[in-house]
């Protein structure tokens, strides 16, 4: 039985029969692959080359794995096959075959078939695994980890790169489970080495049920065979004979739908007014975050009680309370130390003597903030924070959450909602002017577009950058709301100063001109 150690070392999770039976008959009722030749690069015990035997006759099977136990078990489990004289199962490290060898030998089309190891790199270090390919910077990193190879990524991914490598020159299909992360990563790196060779397919699986791992996770296929489209068509599931969408790339993006895209492409811009932000950062949420206790005492997340001055307190909503839609009421103040990012934080000695004590009796856990950006900068310094953060009204989405779910943000107790790290705004001095826009950023149209661009097994799917490449004057043009988003975005206003000026959109104008 193999240890728990040895599972993750190897990646090891076995592929159900029935399921690597079910993979076979896909291949053969989807794509029509008839293979003379049948590589399994990491066979486990067994079951791709039972279901091998059993859908494709007479094929040519070459099975391997680096477990002496395993390669064992796959033998004993076919020696009743009518079709052995023409199978080969033997012990072998995948890193150090001579693949080029193997594969100048191999004639008709080939099968590399398949349930590769699950695991990252960065695991296998914990591990002190020896079961890693040599470092290369097969990824074209930049600095430090392209000299060392140091960066984390997936052993599937660089076999399956391995296996394309394989077939650049021969006719075959590569039909492994992996998770889907991992296929669109591939699928990016396919296109750019290969351009149109392959042609590519993901049917997404349930991995809780066949593994019981928690993650996405797909049978991915690329075949020389039938390239009629340069995009990879995503199936429901293994029993599914026709797409529900197609990955590809337009306009220098990987797009998870691009009919979709394809459809509302023309929404596509930047906006000069409304500007996506991020909110604030600050790395000590034991500190810098408190919840009331009664008027003027708060409590921090050590269990320290502190009567404090309110004058830098603000409501918090954090991810999960924008991701949940609750927005009525806060849990958290956050104490916001600078109005715009490098402000010199010595005021708050004079404005807020109490709350500057705090924050020296703080000094150790705030000055051991590791991120390079808080060093050289006033003591206490934050980030994420400017005028934008104190407008009153505002439109928020979580970026970690798995749905576009945008909420409108009134004002708390009388002060503007400040929101962590995680989450995206955009901020209005009207409760006006977000109504507007929220019906831009909630119609159809806009929804639509941005879905077509987001990959939901991010760990961060909805990001700023992928905000702002949303036209909100083109949502407005196609809802008949032009006139209306025109009357705020091209309105004067009034600056710091007192003095009237244009309109952003009216300045750009003149600038152009």
């Amino acid at each position: 039985m193999v240890k728990l150690r040895d599972k993750w070392q190897f990646g090891d999770f076995q592929t159900p029969d029935d399921l690597a039976i079910e993979v076979c008959r896909t291949l053969i009722r989807n794509h029509q692959i008839l293979p003379q030749v049948i590589i399994e690069s990491s066979c486990g015990k067994g079951a791709f080359i039972r279901a091998a035997i059993s859908e494709f006759k007479n094929s040519q099977i070459l099975g391997f794995d680096v477990n002496a136990e395993y390669v064992t078990a796959a033998n004993s489990s076919i020696t009743n096959s009518s079709n052995i004289k023409n199978i080969t199962i033997r012990q072998a490290d995948f890193f150090d075959m001579d693949w080029k060898t193997i594969m100048s030998e191999l004639l008709g089309h080939i099968l590399i078939l398949g349930n590769p190891p699950w695991v990252t790199s960065s695991e296998l270090s914990l591990l002190n695994s020896e079961n890693l390919p040599t470092k290369s910077n097969f990824q074209q990193r930049r600095g430090i980890e392209a000299i060392t190879g140091s960066g984390n990524f997936d052993i599937s991914e660089w076999m399956l790169l391995q296996h394309i490598e394989w077939l650049s020159k021969k006719e075959g299909t590569i039909a492994l489970l992996c998770k889907y992360a991992v296929a669109r990563k591939v699928i990016r790196q396919v296109k750019q080495k290969t351009g149109n060779r392959f042609a590519g397919y993901i049917y997404l699986i349930d991995a809780k049920i066949h593994f019981g791992a928690a993650v996405d996770a797909c049978l991915f296929v690329l075949s020389t065979n039938n390239i009629d489209s340069i995009d990879c068509e995503v199936y429901e599931d293994l029993q599914s004979t026709k797409s529900i969408y197609l990955i590809g790339q337009r306009d220098g993006l990987i797009l998870h739908d691009t009919v979709k895209y394809e459809k509302w492409k023309h929404l596509a811009g930047q906006d000069l007014k409304y500007l996506w932000r991020s909110g604030v950062k600050h790395d000590c949420s034991k500190v810098m975050e408190l919840e009331r206790i009664r008027k003027n005492l708060f409590q921090n997340g050590l269990g320290e009680q502190y009567v404090l001055e309110e004058d830098y307190l603000y409501p918090l909503l954090k991810s999960s309370d924008i991701g949940n839609g609750r927005v009525n009421e806060c849990r958290k103040l956050v104490l916001i130390t600078q109005q715009m990012v490098g402000e010199n934080t010595e005021i708050i000695r004079e404005k807020a003597p109490k709350t500057w004590q705090y924050l020296i009796d703080h000094d150790e856990y705030l000055g051991s903030r590791k991120s390079s950006i808080y060093k050289n900068k006033p003591l206490y310094s934050i980030f994420g924070i400017g005028a934008y953060s104190f407008k009153r009204w505002k439109i928020a989405i979580s970026g970690l959450y798995k749905r576009l779910s945008f909420s409108l943000v009134s004002p708390l107790d009388g002060k503007a909602v400040m929101f962590d790290d995680t989450v995206n705004f955009l901020s209005f001095e009207t409760k006006e002017e977000a109504q507007l826009v929220f019906k831009l950023v909630t119609a159809v149209p806009a929804l639509e577009f941005l879905d077509a661009m987001i990959f939901w097994d991010e760990k961060r799917p909805i990001t700023i950058e992928l905000l702002r490449r949303l036209s909100l004057r083109a949502v407005a043009q196609e809802i008949g709301m032009l006139a209306d988003y025109l009357d705020w975005a091209e309105a004067i206003q009034i600056n710091q100063n007192g003095q009237l000026e244009l309109g952003l959109v009216e300045k750009s104008l003149s600038y152009r001109a």
